[in-house]
Order: C-alpha cells, then sequence, then structure tokens
C-alpha cells in the first residue's frame, strides 16, 4: 500500500481530468477538476442548515481519485468475471469444458469478489478531503462509495476524538478519525495528505504529538 502510494503522484494525468466535472466545485473554490468521477458527490447524515453554510477546505488526499478509478475499475472486472460463470456450467454441461476449468473460473470468481470486498471497506473508509463549517462545528469527510464516486460524510465536531487521545500516530502510514458515538471510522495518511489549513485542523482534531 505505501508503495502503491508513493507511485500515484509520479503517474501521468489523464486528459480526462482535465475536463471541468460537473457539480463537483468546491466550497472554497478550488478546482472541481480535481476529485474523481463525474456526477455531483452525494451526501450522508447531512444536518440541517448546512445548505447554504460555506465550509473551509483543511485536508486534501490528491491521491483519492486514483484509488477511485482503481475501485471502479475492480467493480468493473468483478462483474465479468461473475458473468463468465453461467457460460462456464453451461459448456461443462455440454462437455466442452473440464471440471479442473471450471473450478479454476469458479476460483478466479471466488477471489475476484473476495478482493472487491477488502478493498470496498478500506477504499471507503479513506478520507480524500476534509472540510470544516465556518462556525468550527461541523466536518465534512469527503471519501468513495463502494462504486468509486464520491460521498460526503457529515460529522458534528464535538463528537471526533481529538488523534491525541488515539493509539495511533502521526508517523504511521494511516490514522482513524473515530467518533465517541462510535459511528464509521475513517482513515487519513498525514504522511502523503496535505494540511491546507493548520489552524482549523487542529480546532477539530487537537495538537499532534510527533514524540510518541
Amino acid at each position: 500500500m505505501a508503495a502503491l502510494l508513493r507511485a500515484v503522484p509520479r503517474l501521468p494525468v489523464p486528459a480526462v481530468w482535465g475536463r471541468p466535472l460537473y457539480g463537483l466545485r468546491c466550497c472554497n473554490g478550488q478546482d472541481p477538476r480535481r476529485w474523481v468521477g463525474s456526477r455531483p458527490p452525494t451526501s450522508k447524515e447531512k444536518p440541517p442548515g448546512t445548505e447554504t453554510e460555506k465550509f473551509q477546505m483543511v485536508y486534501r488526499f490528491d491521491a483519492i481519485r486514483a484509488f477511485g478509478y482503481l475501485s471502479q475499475l475492480k467493480v468493473a472486472q468483478t462483474a465479468l468475471t461473475v458473468l463468465a460463470l453461467p457460460p462456464g456450467f453451461y459448456w461443462y454441461s455440454q462437455g466442452l469444458m473440464t471440471l479442473n476449468s471450471l473450478c479454476l473460473v469458479g476460483g478466479i470468481a471466488g477471489f475476484a469478489l473476495a478482493m472487491l470486498c477488502w478493498m470496498s471497506y478500506f477504499f471507503r473508509r479513506l478520507v480524500g478531503i476534509l472540510y470544516v463549517n465556518e462556525s468550527g462545528t461541523i466536518l465534512r469527510v469527503a471519501h468513495l462509495t463502494f462504486w468509486g464516486w464520491r460521498q460526503d460524510t457529515y460529522c458534528p465536531v464535538a463528537d471526533v476524538i481529538p488523534l491525541a487521545e488515539t493509539q495511533d500516530r502521526p508517523q504511521e502510514l494511516f490514522m482513524r478519525i473515530q467518533q465517541y458515538s462510535g459511528k464509521q471510522t475513517f482513515y487519513l495518511t498525514l504522511r502523503y495528505g496535505r494540511i491546507l489549513d493548520r489552524e482549523r485542523f487542529t480546532q477539530v482534531f487537537g495538537l499532534l504529538d510527533t514524540r510518541r
């Protein structure tokens, strides 16, 4: 995973990323072309009154768009692999395929499904962008869906556990964003991500203890 993160920023940017993407303009005026997908982001548990409130970007993980395309590619590859099973059973019933070949196709399909579940579990919790509203009470987490599209999840800042109170260290590859309520846990990387507004970031997550 660390090797993949190091390799992503060096990859050439495809031309399609240079086209404007509908509905992905960031609230602080950032370039909307810097996020994966071609549809407006969906929102999860959106608090009332946030439709007109401005959010400031405080953290960004540029490689999230590569993970989004990788997730979409994995979904397509798994679908094609599973769709090959019915013809395989038919060919086996007609004597056109051996049992070993059928078991091989079934094993590949099962492995592809298992890898999709594992990758989806991680990608859906990997933080792409963090926003904080002007009053500093709501944290907006932009991450991926199962299909590789963007989704925004809103968390009360008061419910976010400061990073200094967790067992994670800033030097580690990933740190967890946890909530006192025990809701969804997210992962962010300070090694490869960028803190754009350190003051607001500190207001949400507290001071980072780099001595541990």
